[in-house]
C-alpha cells in the first residue's frame, strides 16, 4: 500500500472535486483519477459515489476515510518522533505559510498578538505558497497564512474556510547602493545595457507578481535574468552582494534600507499591493483555534 494513495484520497474527501485535488496533488486529473480506482481496487469497495456532482463519498468511503486519516495522522506524529520533534501540546496551533511570511511578517504580528491574546504556542510549516495551500486544506496545519493578489488569488470556498485581512504588503524592486547611497542599479534600465536580473522560479507566487509588474510597466524594461531563487530571502541576499536587482516584499528589507544596504530601484509604480490573509477551515474547528479566531475576528475585517 502507497500512503500517498491515502492521501490523495483524503484531499478528495475533503475538496469534493477530483479537478482541484489534483492541483493540489501535482497531478494531471486522469492520473489522479487511476490513483483513486487503484485505491478502490485495493479496498474492494468504491469509495467515491461518481453518479451525482459533485462526487461525494458512499457509505464505504465515510466508514474508510475515518480509518486513512488516522493511520496518516499516526505516520506523521511517528515521524516527528523519529525526527527527533516532540507531540505539540494540545493548546498549540500549526500554521502554513510561505517563507517570506514565516521569515518577515508572522514573528512581529506574534509579539502584538500576545499581547492582547497571551501565550499563543504554535508550530510553523514554511514553504512556497502552493505546498502551504496543500498542507492546510489536507489538515496538515490549524490556519493558512498566505499572500492574496486579485490576479492571483487562492482559491478556496470561503463558506467552508472563512478568512481575515491581516494586512497589506508591497513587492518593489530593490538594489544594493552604491558609494553614495543611490541604487546601483534602477528600472528600466538602458537599452544595450540590461540590468542583472535576479528573479523567482517558475511557479513561485511572487514570480507571478513580478511578470505582472513587468508586464504593465508604461517604459519598456531592459532587463537580462542571471539568476532565480524561490525563497525572497535567497533573492535578497544575491541583492545585497551587488549581483543586481530584484522584486521584494518590503517586509523582508526593512532592516537592510534602515542601514544604508538597499534602496528601491524604483519607484512607486513599480510595485504591487499584496494582501496578508490568514483562513481557517471551519470544519476542523479545536478549542484553541476558535478562542484565537474570536480574538483575531474582533480586530480584522473579513476577507
Amino acid at each position: 500500500m502507497d500512503t500517498k494513495l491515502l492521501e490523495d484520497f483524503l484531499s478528495l474527501a475533503e475538496t469534493g472535486s477530483f479537478t482541484r485535488s489534483a492541483q493540489f496533488r501535482h497531478m494531471t486529473q486522469p492520473a489522479f483519477s487511476r490513483r483513486i480506482q487503484a485505491l478502490e481496487e485495493w479496498v474492494g469497495a468504491d469509495l467515491i459515489d461518481r453518479t451525482v456532482y459533485p462526487p461525494r463519498l458512499t457509505a464505504a468511503g465515510e466508514l474508510f476515510r475515518t480509518h486513512a486519516a488516522s493511520i496518516v495522522e499516526a505516520l506523521r506524529a511517528a515521524r516527528a518522533q523519529v525526527r527527533g520533534q516532540k507531540p505539540l501540546p494540545a493548546a498549540s496551533l500549526a500554521f502554513a505559510l510561505p517563507h517570506a511570511l514565516a521569515l518577515s511578517f508572522f514573528p512581529k504580528w506574534l509579539s502584538q498578538i500576545r499581547q492582547g491574546f497571551g501565550a499563543l504556542p504554535c508550530r510553523l510549516e514554511a514553504g512556497n505558497v502552493h505546498d502551504a495551500v496543500l498542507a492546510f486544506v489536507e489538515g496538515e496545519c490549524d490556519l493558512l497564512l498566505c499572500y492574496h493578489h486579485p490576479a492571483q488569488p487562492v482559491e478556496l470556498e470561503r463558506r467552508r474556510y472563512p478568512g481575515l485581512v491581516l494586512g497589506v504588503e508591497r513587492l518593489l524592486p530593490f538594489s544594493a547602493c552604491d558609494g553614495g547611497g543611490a541604487p546601483r542599479y534602477a528600472l528600466p534600465g538602458e537599452p544595450g545595457r540590461p540590468l542583472p536580473y535576479l528573479g523567482y522560479s517558475a511557479g513561485a507566487y511572487l514570480r507571478r507578481i513580478a511578470d505582472l509588474i513587468l508586464a504593465r510597466s508604461a517604459a519598456p524594461c531592459h532587463l537580462e535574468q542571471c539568476y532565480e531563487n524561490d525563497m525572497a530571502e535567497g533573492l535578497k541576499n544575491m541583492v545585497l552582494e551587488g549581483h543586481g536587482v530584484a522584486f521584494l516584499p518590503e517586509s523582508t528589507v526593512a532592516r537592510e534600507l534602515a542601514q544604508g544596504q538597499l534602496a528601491p530601484a524604483g519607484d512607486a509604480a513599480w510595485g504591487e499591493a499584496l494582501g496578508i490573509h490568514l483562513y481557517r477551515d471551519a470544519r476542523r474547528a479545536k478549542p484553541a483555534q476558535d478562542a484565537l479566531w474570536a480574538f483575531l475576528a474582533a480586530r480584522y475585517p473579513a476577507v
